[in-house]
């Protein structure tokens, strides 16, 4: 008895230290989002919440974004592994010497436009000279620059130009009049103007996707020096594995989805009306998507963004900005 008792003791002590060393083995990621918690970025929460990086080996830290955080620089200055960015910002930042290179693309279609009021006689995007346009900056600011120059239309202001009133996290500029439109995402913003009064009836909706100068939003970025390392790579493989687990069962399940965002909304700022609301239109945005970032979709961004005029976003066809190394052995 005394024998067994020992030996029980010594196989319960060894399966906690197995326990302990497994634990702390997982590889230690962080994400830096693009914007605050919300479902826009379900499916790396619900990969989380579901455990699918924990079955990868990974321990996974999301950090939120916001208006003032602009996740190259973070990525660049250590503050991330990975982060999620529109590739007009990721190209432009790339172009001024910072290596980041797309791994994977989530989001097939865009969602970006810019909304108006209908009083103010905007009727095509001819009508925006001598308006104020909300933008949001920190790099969302590159595909409306790069539209109104491809329009030939001055974004300094004046008669013959735009005005660009620099747009925080909320849509006041609209309802104040500050602003005869404002930037929003056809899953997020749009919908904050409709709960705030106003109806579809007054406003007139420009959808980039519509206008020919769509560019890819939200995919997945790393630094490309990085992919040198073997086990930095492997991690990406395993991270991207997971992440498109949970965008599919994000989009199978938008509700639920939508519930887990806000079990990890720190500020409780969310409803559930509006998280469940977005989740079914952005899973309109990842459907049609693996994860591999298609090369097609790439050359229209590009393509758009050199379409700049006078000050096109990018100067020059960017080389090496993707790769399908890692979504072609994370999806095989």
């Amino acid at each position: 008895k005394y024998m067994k008792k020992v030996l029980g003791g010594l196989i319960g002590a060894l399966f906690l230290t197995l326990s302990s060393i497994t634990a702390n083995a997982a590889d230690k990621l962080t994400l830096q989002l693009q914007w605050v918690t919300q479902a826009q970025f379900a499916g790396y929460y619900v990969a989380k919440d579901k455990g699918y990086y924990e079955d990868e080996g990974l321990d996974v830290t999301i950090k939120p974004g916001g208006p003032d955080i602009a996740p190259p620089q973070v990525l660049a200055g250590g503050g991330a592994d990975l982060m999620l960015n529109w590739m007009p910002s990721a190209l432009a930042a790339r172009e001024k010497g910072v290596p980041i290179i797309n791994i994977a693309q989530p989001f097939k279609s865009s969602g970006l436009q810019l909304t108006c009021r209908k009083e103010t006689g905007i009727k095509s995007p001819a009508d925006f000279r001598g308006k104020t346009i909300g933008v949001w900056f920190f790099g969302n600011e590159y595909p409306f620059l790069s539209w109104m120059s491809q329009l030939g239309i001055p974004t300094n202001g004046g008669a013959d130009g735009v005005t660009i009133l620099k747009q925080g996290f909320n849509v006041d500029p609209i309802l104040q009049k500050q602003a005869d439109c404002i930037s929003t995402m056809t899953y997020n913003e749009y919908w904050q103007v409709i709960d705030a009064g106003l109806t579809p009836d007054d406003l007139v909706v420009f959808k980039y996707q519509d206008q020919g100068v769509a560019t890819l939003e939200d995919g997945i970025y790393v630094l490309e020096d990085r992919l040198k390392d073997a086990s930095f790579k492997d991690q990406m493989v395993r991270f991207v594995r997971a992440s498109m687990k949970g965008w599919k069962w994000a989009e199978s399940n938008p509700d639920g989805a939508a519930e887990i965002v806000l079990d990890n909304d720190a500020t409780g700022a969310q409803t559930e009306k509006h998280q469940k609301r977005m989740m079914g239109e952005i899973a309109k945005l990842t459907a049609g998507s693996n994860g591999a970032l298609e090369p097609a979709d790439f050359d229209r961004t590009v393509a758009t963004l050199l379409k700049g005029g006078s000050d096109p976003v990018i100067t020059k066809k960017p080389v090496g900005a993707w790769t399908h190394e890692i979504t072609n052995a994370a999806l095989k």
